[in-house]
């Protein structure tokens, strides 16, 4: 049974035909607009740092990009709304850095991107017109049933426009109050196939091929510019498609070229291990090519004095997404084999032959399984700020004695003014594991050391060659995420032109597509969200006063970046960001080493310096957020702030539904099981009493318990992985919808969109079901599982609402009821 208001049938499938012609239309001219005859197929890390104990700090208003490009490289991990595995880029085969995989959508529309209509096609003519006269008739209709009804709608044009593409979505024969997630989004899942090249097909995935498009024009085309940061972002991704064929006539001989200068590789040529020195490759090895084989070494603010940079340690990378896909297994088992023969096939490319290659690539597949083994598991980290050990490079020597540490922190230094002594200061977050890896290194053949560190090396720069070695990693994908195409080159390249120069790629987004007001309005909706998580305080019977005084200080502390450092509009600026940086149009694999020791250069000379607080550690264009604990910030780039999230011609139902819940899950990190532990000024030390924590601990072991008990094809979620997304998705959904509810009292409520027989209140919560639509393969759905800290889409929209008396009200689920269980849980 339909529990939400009666419609007109006629109106409705009007409104709904328009939502389909609108999204058949873009396609076309999407289409239309790709050169070659391409069809359409298809990172959050970062150097995080905070205040002073003293007081806030003001944001910086000097540009760097340390921690940015680089951001797996540098820092603590701060938290995203998406997470690093729900994107529309499948991860790099060898995984390295994979927190910095940030998910990259932008623009819902096309925006100022789509030309004059005096540019277009006979065909986007006639769509253009028919899509007129289609609205004009969708208009007569919903007046005319307007007229009848007695009732007011909302029928200007965008507003018959967004109730196409939501009624578009949804499955209205499905019972709200069984699966909301299939009511609001049952027909976008029938209609919308993982298309090639991906594994996972989401609302922001849509969005961000759109904006791919966008990207591909300006790029291709003749910049209107001055600045020679955003002519080296051009040069990049021309260097990046190739269409000369430098690439793929250089073959596997670039490659081979910085092997040689580590001393070659006797995988496949010759390599001489009289006199062999393992410090100087690693060292090396590091310093040049910005390869970390055992452990990550970064800079970043000390989480117990969050305004200083301090040296840190972690574990390093491991060669598949899990240790879970390599521990107590064999050749047999599907994943593994497939990786064998991607290695095969790589060292054929690189012109390795013989039996004795297969011996070779098993010891080296052997010591990641060590590495792998060694690596702390989720219980480990569970109290992380256990893991904090401040310890001298002195004493490090003593304890890790695999690597000579004074000689090789001042060879990484060498070209900067900073001098490291003995006594310097390092957090080592994770000792037992160092200490094993320097067994592991004292007690393996040096030999087979190197050809495991050179490996790693090659896993890291095989993306930069030929299409040969493109289709090896894509077959590896197709295994490891059951996709089954690759997507055209294009698309790969505007991806690593956002990854490696992104803040000169989200100046030309910026101009492009996003509004001069947007972040004006984006900054008042997060002091509307703001209130209401603040003003919900109060009602927290587990929470004492003195703690709430504290939470409610902390709030008001949160810095809030909005759609793009300002930095970036400015010519001269952003030229100075990117410094002696030399890109080539002809030069993709030497671009992308230059790019790696120019970002080393900037990350290592921060070191001395204080911690920026207004530093950006997403790019302009990646439709996500992020909340950064020792900061105390929350960001929200430029691609975030669109359709269908957030959108000047929206209702506010639909807004705070969307962008709000995004806002309010960023907010309620900074308070959720791990952002909790972190007072205002971004610093690890603990502002609640015991009595609070306690207290605490018992509403998020319901969350929890609740959560592992959805499944996924048999398989179930980790309740404790996911409980800071978890808490962040529920504190957000409360938050926003609280801060609509305020918006109405002052503003009055807003006339119903036609055809879908839903009330406003209600739509904010189709608005938030409809973020997460999406479908993936069977395979992405278990690898999700096993690596990402995210629930899946699907339990985002039905763990959240299920816990959500408001929600219940609004769709008048009787108690007992999937939607509206007896037993709900709430923290926040």
């Amino acid at each position: 049974m339909n529990r939400s208001p009666k419609s007109s049938s006629s109106l409705a499938m009007a409104v709904s035909i328009l939502g389909h012609f609108k999204r058949y239309k873009m396609v076309k001219y999407q289409r239309s607009s790709l050169s070659g005859g391409d069809e359409l197929s298809d990172h959050d890390q970062a150097t995080v740092a905070g205040l002073p104990n003293s007081q806030p700090a003001a944001p910086s208003s000097q540009p760097t990009l340390s921690g940015v490009v680089r951001a797996g490289n540098g820092g603590n991990l701060g938290r995203s709304t998406m997470g690093e595995n729900n994107c529309t880029k499948v991860p790099d085969v060898h995984y390295k850095n994979s927190n910095s995989n940030n998910i990259k959508y932008v623009r819902g529309e096309m925006g100022g991107a789509a030309g004059k209509f005096g540019g277009r096609t006979l065909m986007e003519k006639i769509l253009v017109v028919l899509c007129v006269v289609l609205l004009l008739l969708v208009l007569i209709l919903a007046i005319l049933y307007a007229i009848e009804s007695q009732e007011e709608f909302c029928l200007t044009g965008p507003c018959v426009t967004i109730a196409g593409s939501v009624l578009s979505s949804m499955d209205k024969s499905v019972d709200p109050c069984e699966d909301f997630h299939r009511y609001s989004c049952g027909s976008w899942i029938k209609e919308h196939p993982i298309p090639d090249g991906q594994s996972r097909w989401t609302t922001f995935g849509m969005i961000w091929r759109e904006n791919q498009v966008v990207l591909k024009q300006v790029l291709e085309g003749q910049l209107n510019t001055t600045s020679s940061a955003e002519k080296k972002a051009q040069n990049y991704y021309v260097s990046c498609v190739d269409k000369e064929g430098n690439v793929d006539r250089l073959g596997a001989q670039p490659l081979i070229d910085i092997i040689n200068t580590l001393g070659g590789w006797n995988v496949t040529g010759t390599f001489n291990a009289t006199g062999y020195n393992f410090s100087k490759v690693f060292q090396r090895m590091e310093a040049l090519y910005d390869e970390k084989p055992f452990f990550t070494l970064m800079i970043g603010g000390d989480e117990k004095n969050s305004s200083i940079n301090i040296l840190q340690i972690v574990e390093g990378s491991i060669l598949l997404p899990d240790g879970r896909y390599m521990v107590n297994k064999t050749e047999d088992d599907s994943t593994v084999a497939a990786y064998f023969k991607y290695m095969r096939r790589i060292t054929e490319l690189m012109g390795a032959e013989g039996e004795e290659v297969d011996r070779q690539l098993r010891n080296i597949w052997d010591i990641g399984v060590e590495i792998a083994n060694l690596s702390l598991s989720l219980d480990d980290y569970e109290n992380f700020e256990d893991l904090f050990n401040y310890m001298t490079v002195e004493e490090m020597q003593i304890q890790f004695p695999a690597f000579n540490w004074l000689e090789y922190l001042n060879y990484l230094f060498k070209d900067t003014d900073v001098q490291i002594t003995s006594k310097e200061q390092i957090i080592v977050f994770t000792p037992k594991y160092l200490a094993a890896v320097s067994d592991l290194v004292l007690n393996t053949d040096p030999v087979a050391l190197h050809n495991y560190m050179v490996w790693s090396l090659i896993t890291s720069y095989t993306k930069y060659l030929s299409q040969d070695f493109q289709r090896a990693e894509d077959d590896l994908d197709k295994e490891m995420y059951g996709q089954t195409t690759e997507q055209p080159k294009w698309r790969s390249c505007i991806t690593a032109t956002d990854d490696n120069m992104g803040f000169a790629l989200g100046a030309l987004f910026v101009k492009e597509t996003f509004q001069g007001k947007s972040k004006e309005r984006a900054s008042s909706m997060v002091e509307e969200i703001r209130s209401a998580f603040k003003n919900n305080l109060p009602g927290l019977d587990w929470m004492d006063e003195e703690t709430r005084h504290a939470a409610r200080d902390k709030a008001n502390a949160i810095l809030d970046l909005i759609g793009f450092p300002d930095y970036i509009l400015n010519s001269k600026k952003l030229d100075e960001s990117y410094g002696d940086l030399e890109i080539n149009s002809t030069d993709y694999f030497g671009n992308n080493i230059r790019i790696n020791q120019f970002h080393t250069r900037q990350e290592l000379q921060e070191l001395r310096k204080r911690v920026n607080r207004g530093q950006w550690e997403m790019t302009p264009p990646q439709v996500n957020a992020y909340y950064s604990p020792p900061k105390n910030e929350i960001v929200f780039p430029a691609g975030v702030l669109q359709a269908p999230f957030y959108d000047k011609d929206y209702p506010r139902s639909l807004n705070f539904g969307g962008m709000g819940v995004i806002m309010g899950h960023e907010i309620t990190h900074g308070f959720d099981d791990s952002g909790r532990k972190y007072d205002k000024y971004g610093n690890l030390k603990q502002w609640w009493n015991n009595a609070t924590i306690d207290r605490f601990k018992n509403q998020i072991q319901c969350m929890v318990d609740q959560y592992a008990k959805y499944d996924v094809d048999g398989n179930y979620i980790d309740g404790k992985m996911t409980l800071g997304e978890n808490i962040a998705d529920n504190g957000g959904l409360k938050s926003a919808y609280r801060a609509y509810q305020d918006w109405i009292k002052e503003h009055g409520e807003e006339k119903p969109l036609p055809a879908l027989g839903l009330s406003h209140r209600q739509l904010f919560f189709v608005g938030f079901a409809q973020v997460w639509c999406s479908s993936q393969t069977p395979k992405e759905a278990q690898l999700q599982l096993i690596t990402d800290n995210h629930s899946p889409a699907r339990y985002r929209v039905i763990g959240t609402l299920s816990n959500s008396e408001d929600f219940a009200e609004q769709f008048n689920c009787p108690v007992g009821s999937p939607m509206n269980p007896k037993e709900k849980c709430e923290v926040w």
